[in-house]
């Protein structure tokens, strides 16, 4: 089992600092993130300097950064709001591409799984075989996270199943996506959204279009979810991940940025303790 670093929680240091992190857990495996203003995220309108800059950072620190987080929405009812959506990440998915990237993790959206129409439905759709079409010419693929709508509330959240996390709007997503679009498995984020269902009905269904993973689970804390370590809660990693087909970088990503550090470190405990052939390479 390989495992490397998510972007998310460590989003407000730098990324010559997440590459630091990375080097000092023993790690080498890092996600990147495009958008928002965060200091550790790349900005949508970087140049061939800045680009220059975190590829000399990750040789550096000999990191690799295969996985690159983009945002997007594709769920929205404004026609108009699905058409900036795609151009802002089709900009994205090119400076992906300028980056080295092999993988860039989208979003189908936020809307409730109940809300959508048909037509919102082929929208979304329709919006994948476009983004799909422009990675495979620049040699990437799309990862799709299993990702609900996340309500704050106190220092948690209420979430709600999306057309990413709600079991029938997954099995139509494998049916009318092109073969090639694969998913992030967020068994945390799919916990939260429908914690009746085991956790492996869902590394079943989606089995080999699995190519990239987010590691972290989520507490029940009266009415909402916190974000914490694997490990932390009840979410049974070890009997999980062995019916997980994915060959890649498991990505550990801690949300609370506050213990950012020490929630990473418990992870790493945590995975060691059931996965002995954990690895960095």
């Amino acid at each position: 089992m390989i495992v490397g670093l998510g972007e998310w929680g460590l989003h407000y240091r730098t990324i010559e600092e997440h590459c630091k992190i990375t080097k000092d857990f023993g790690l080498r495996y890092l996600e990147l993130g495009i958008g928002g203003d965060f200091p550790g995220r790349i900005s949508r309108e970087a140049g061939q300097k800045e680009i220059d800059e975190v590829m000399a950072c990750l040789n550096d620190y000999h990191i690799l950064a295969p996985y690159v987080a983009l945002e997007n929405d594709f769920t929205l009812e404004d026609p108009e709001a699905v058409q900036q959506s795609k151009e802002r990440v089709a900009g994205d998915i090119r400076l992906s591409a300028k980056l080295g990237a092999t993988h860039v993790r989208l979003f189908t959206g936020f809307e409730l799984a109940s809300n959508m129409t048909e037509e919102r439905w082929a929208r979304m759709i329709g919006a994948f075989h476009e983004m799909h079409a422009l990675c495979s010419k620049l040699g990437l693929v799309i990862s799709i996270e299993t990702h609900g709508r996340n309500t704050p509330v106190g220092n948690g959240f209420i979430h709600e199943p999306t057309t990413s996390t709600d079991w029938a709007c997954l099995q139509r997503l494998l049916a009318e996506l092109p073969p090639a679009v694969g998913f992030n498995f967020d068994p945390g984020n799919l916990k939260a959204c429908d914690p009746a269902r085991p956790l492996t009905d869902y590394a079943k269904l989606l089995g080999s279009r699995i190519n990239y993973c987010h590691l972290k689970d989520w507490k029940p804390v009266d009415n909402h979810w916190i974000a914490c370590a694997p490990g932390d809660d009840d979410l049974d990693y070890d009997t999980l991940l062995k019916a997980v087909p994915f060959q890649g970088a498991y990505l550990i990503e801690y949300e609370q940025t506050g213990d950012v550090i020490e929630g990473i470190g418990r992870s790493l405990n945590y995975l060691r303790s059931i996965r002995p052939d954990l690895r960095v390479e």
